[in-house]
Order: C-alpha cells, then structure tokens, then sequence
C-alpha cells in the first residue's frame, strides 16, 4: 500500500500538458502514485475543470499534496484557491516552494509551463514534496486563512 504522502494529483491545461507529463513520469519513477486529471494534449482546454479536479482531490484527503501547471501559473492558483481547505502556492523557483511548505503548509503547488525550463519545474517539485510545515508561529496565521 503506498503512504498517503507518496500519493499525488496531477492536473493541468494545454499550456502545462508537456511539463506534466515530464513531472509525473518522474513521481511515477520515485514510487508516488500519480492521480492525472489531464489535460491529456496540447489542444486548448479551459483551466478551471483541472484546477477544480485537484482542488477536490486535496480537499478530500484522498491526495495529500497537489500541482497543478498552466501557463503562467496563475490561472490554476485562484481557481483553486477558491476551495476552503486549499492553500495554493504560485512558485517560480525552489527556495519560494520551500518557503510555501514551510510558513504556510501550501497543500498545492502551482506552476508557470512558459516561464520556467524543466530543471527548474522539477526542483521546484522535489521541494515542494520534500520539505515539511514547520508549525509553530506559522499555524496561527495558517489557521487565519480561510473564510
């Protein structure tokens, strides 16, 4: 049985399709189970129905941590940020996706497809997944977050 942590949802729109299938071949290969809610090609696709789709994995506690891909990475973020128990974070380098495990437990990670090369989407996701909320002072102002 894999570790709920090791289980991940996927999803992205026409812009990310690319880079998502280079991020889950890689999770598939560390051993995660990988939960792909599409985009399944690069024809244009509306972002909210993936966002929406991982937003709801997240939600449910079936998946622990979520990424989502789009092209600036933004459209994904408020889409799913407008779920209660989401903390999306819009990352663009390894040390912000750190900082978005550590001070604010972000649950998904958020990445711009057309502004970063795949090294950098790839450490961005091992960060992401790799580091852990530190709790403490943080947990207060997390706890302040949803409405």
């Amino acid at each position: 049985m894999i570790e709920k942590n090791k289980k991940i949802s996927i999803g992205c729109d026409h812009a990310g399709y690319l880079l998502k299938e280079v991020i889950k071949k890689l999770l598939l290969q560390e051993g995660y189970e990988v939960k792909d809610n599409g985009a399944f090609s690069e024809s244009s696709v509306d972002y909210p129905d993936f966002a929406h789709m991982v937003a709801k994995d997240i939600a449910s506690e079936n998946y622990q941590k979520g990424i989502l891909i789009c092209g600036s990475g933004n459209g994904v973020c408020m889409t799913a940020n407008k779920h209660m128990e989401i903390r999306a974070a819009l990352c663009w380098n390894e040390e912000i996706a750190k900082l978005s495990r550590l001070h604010n437990d972000a649950n998904i990670v958020c990445i711009p497809a057309r502004f970063l090369d795949t090294a950098v989407a790839i450490d961005i996701v091992n960060s992401f997944l790799n580091t852990e909320f530190e709790g403490g002072r943080h947990e207060l102002r997390v706890k302040k977050i949803p409405l």
